[in-house]
């Protein structure tokens, strides 16, 4: 499983755990360390722990395992390089602050899943 497909099945499991505001970008045309950012935003450090655990876990089932992983001490920002997929999970308000889309804004956003909270609001 890589590029696409792997973007896809990461933001999948990432929905499955509540995370919100999901987007895959494609850097294929402007980076050469990865292919896509899949991008979301959580509500709290153990939120994000646990999307954090739960696409590593399922992944690693499917025999996909990360290059590298950084931020799980903090819980606000954690990133998951696996070469082809770079996940980022935020805490919302760490999102905001480094706004990567923003960023990488010459990179065109491939998909977008805006989940709803409990109490109705869109992110």
């Amino acid at each position: 499983m890589i590029g696409r497909e792997l973007a896809e099945k990461i933001a999948e499991l990432i929905a499955s755990k509540k995370g919100y505001n999901i987007k895959i970008i494609d850097l294929h045309k402007i980076s050469s360390f990865t292919d896509y950012f899949v991008i979301c935003s959580a509500d709290s450090d153990i939120q994000v722990k646990a999307i954090a655990d739960e696409v590593d876990n399922e992944l690693r089932k499917l025999g996909v395992k990360p290059l590298h992983s950084e931020g799980t001490i903090s819980n606000s920002w954690v990133l998951i390089d696996y070469v082809d997929v770079v996940a980022h999970i935020f805490k919302h308000e760490t999102r905001l602050h480094y706004s990567l889309e923003k960023l990488w804004g010459d990179a065109p956003i491939v998909a977008e899943y805006e989940m709803k909270q409990e109490n109705g609001e869109q992110f």
